[in-house]
């Protein structure tokens, strides 16, 4: 783990600063819009929900990803007057740490999300509480897991192409990384994708039988495949050959898409429900009004 006191290669200071204001606004666009969904479910009873535990806990890890944006745009902004990541390697580390196990907390959250709400449309009785907070912990307590085997010695964190960001190092390509990946994205990207694809087919189904669909089935499977895809297809092909022929700025590309899904998380779980919204004005309205 090298830290560099020049600009990466194939990145220009331009480039660099790009990079920066556009975590920024992806950090800030899913800092914001997670923080009304977490404030929905604190201030609103109607939204005290087991369903809706769910949804917090998938706001949470969101809210996760957008820190870590936010950590890699600062850095991205101080690389260009430092020419070197400002946290050293244990912050690089512990970078890599926090922004994994909220990706696979967001990731497995989402699949949770989509078995409450199949589990809700198909047998019309209300989730359990005791249910929904054993899926949360479990969740959480999976995604800590994965995410520190990497600090154990069973996968590697490393800078990211543009040495503003740490994940899971890919460039190696050796069979510690090998092993890792497979078994890791096994048990956390295919599994919790199946669960949300066949549980929003049902739903489908049984909402083409009643004729009034409720919920969008299409764009949450739509946000982990395209969302978290590029990551899974560039550790696949470092898997299977040295991904350094690819340039670092397609590198980091599947980066920049990854903090997106925040942001969409948001506006489908949280603006898209009219529960969460009917939660949401109230306390956006009472703080105006408190200026006021």
């Amino acid at each position: 783990m090298a830290e560099s006191s020049s600009l990466p290669p194939g990145f220009g200071e331009l480039e660099v600063l790009a990079v920066g204001v556009v975590l920024l606004v992806e950090a800030l666009a899913g800092l914001s819009l997670n923080s009304l969904t977490i404030l929905s479910f604190c201030k609103n009873p109607e939204t005290r929900t087991p369903c809706h535990l769910l949804v917090l806990s998938l706001a949470l890890a969101d809210s996760g990803i957008s820190v870590n944006a936010l950590v890699a745009a600062t850095s991205s902004l101080l690389r260009v007057s430092r020419r070197r990541w400002p946290y050293g390697p244990e912050g690089c580390r512990a970078h890599g740490f926090q922004g994994f196990a909220a990706a696979l907390a967001s990731i497995c959250s989402s699949a949770a999300v989509a078995w409450g709400r199949c589990h809700h449309a198909r047998t019309r009785g209300r989730l359990a509480w005791s249910t929904a907070v054993s899926l949360v912990v479990f969740v959480w307590l999976s995604s800590a897991f994965w995410a520190a085997l990497p600090l154990l010695g069973w996968g590697h964190y490393d800078y990211e192409p543009l040495g503003t960001c740490c994940t899971l190092d890919y460039s190696r390509g050796d069979r510690n990384f090998t092993s890792f990946l497979f078994v890791m994205a096994f048990f956390n990207f295919l599994l919790p994708l199946f669960i949300t694809l066949t549980s929003y087919r049902l739903m489908g189904q049984k909402q083409g039988k009643t004729g009034h669909p409720q919920v969008n089935t299409t764009l949450p499977t739509r946000t982990l495949l395209l969302g978290w895809g590029p990551y899974a297809l560039l550790y696949l092909c470092a898997a299977a050959t040295d991904v350094t022929f690819l340039s670092p700025r397609l590198r980091m590309v599947p980066a920049l898409i990854a903090k997106t899904v925040p942001t969409v998380n948001a506006v489908h779980y949280g603006l898209g429900s009219e529960v969460a919204l009917r939660g949401i004005w109230p306390c956006l309205s009472s703080q105006r009004s408190k200026r006021d």
